[in-house]
């Protein structure tokens, strides 16, 4: 039997009516810091949280959450042709990022959350400025996981690997970091409580990087790479009902 993690922080949320609660609460401080984020990111995510009071997340709907992969999804609703789908990227975040903005989630309690994050963690890791590990990585995608199944326990959690990528390093970084923590998920998925799904394997060429067709700069799709990745939903979720 898993050991749950003590997220004690996000409960008192669970607690609130809708007439008591102070909706500024579920978002970080205009001046959050978060931790590892890069300068251009701890500019940019407050801006983008100001975006998310604005619109906010459906009840009993579905939430794209992640970087900016996911942002640049944008209309998520018209991608996969449902109502009450809300966008949740944040372009330059980290597992730190989501780990603060997850408040709203927990008290929203949408149907389903779909997960894509780590790359900028990976980023950060590679060039030494924050992230200290994989491992790391991957205790924060647990974490994150474990936040929503403990704060709203009827959302279903859909992990999504971590995309290939067409950044070259001579040592293989980011091919063999990325296979590493997709493995890692795979193999938790059956003990903690999310369900996997496999994008990498649509999106990979024969050389272990992001297929040049689906990307316009080696990292971000292109809309293409957009429309692979909404059949892939549409599918996930038209099985699931």
């Amino acid at each position: 039997m898993r050991n749950l993690l003590p997220f004690i922080l996000f409960v008192p949320i669970l607690i609130y009516s809708q007439n008591d609660i102070n909706y500024d609460n579920l978002y970080p401080k205009s001046d959050v810091l978060i931790k590892n984020h890069n300068y251009w990111t701890s500019k940019y995510y407050p801006e983008r949280i100001l975006e998310f009071k604005k619109t906010p997340i459906t009840k009993g709907g579905i939430v794209f959450l992640g970087n900016s992969i996911t942002e640049g999804g944008e209309d998520w609703g018209k991608r996969i042709n449902m109502e009450g789908v809300s966008n949740r990227g944040i372009s330059g975040d980290i597992t730190d990022g989501v780990l603060q903005r997850l408040k709203e989630i927990i008290f929203y309690k949408p149907k389903k959350v779909f997960i894509l994050i780590g790359h900028n963690d990976l980023w950060s890791f590679r060039i030494k400025s924050g992230v200290p590990s994989i491992k790391y990585i991957e205790k924060n995608i647990l974490k994150i996981v474990e936040t929503i199944n403990i704060g709203s326990p009827k959302t279903i959690v859909y992990v999504q690997s971590i995309l290939p990528t067409r950044h070259f390093t001579r040592d293989g970084f980011f091919e063999k970091s990325i296979n590493k923590i997709n493995s890692f998920l795979i193999k938790k998925q059956n003990k903690w409580n999310f369900k996997y799904i496999d994008l990498h394997s649509f999106f990979v060429d024969s050389e272990g990087f992001l297929k040049s067709e689906l990307t316009y700069d080696g990292g971000h799709l292109n809309d293409n790479g957009y429309d692979v990745w909404s059949d892939i939903i549409k599918s996930v979720i038209s099985n699931s009902r």
